[in-house]
């Protein structure tokens, strides 16, 4: 879906609802270095910082390591996994891919929005 760093981290902070402020300060990280990232102005960012964004955005490390253009060794083959899910995103558009995206944003928030306190079903 997204094709560079930036993209995914992006969209990922977007789907969860977080600011980029919140994002960079679960991250150990400024906002500007954040925007740096998202923008892609940031081309091999250290594992370590990858590390933290993974842990902040509930992304798979390894996922951000090989965006990044790091080797990431004895990762267990996940072609099957990519095959089935290529398979059932296969004919999607660009366009019906963003849309399922922001379905998700949507749906997330209103889950969160449900389950706040103080709100109907919340604690």
């Amino acid at each position: 879906m997204s094709s560079t760093l930036g993209a995914l981290l992006k969209k990922a902070r977007e789907v969860r609802g977080a600011s980029a402020i919140e994002t960079a300060r679960a991250a150990g990280i400024s906002g500007a270095y954040l925007s740096k990232l998202e923008s892609d102005a940031v081309k091999k960012p250290s594992p370590v910082v990858l590390h933290s964004l993974s842990e902040a955005l509930a992304i798979p490390y390894a996922d951000l390591m090989r965006l990044s253009g790091y080797r990431v060794p004895g990762e267990p083959d996940k072609a099957a996994s990519d095959a089935i899910t290529a398979a059932f995103f296969a004919d999607l558009t660009d366009d019906e891919k963003e849309e399922l995206l922001e379905y998700l944003a949507w749906y997330r928030a209103r889950r969160r929005s449900r389950a706040a306190p103080g709100t109907p079903g919340g604690s």
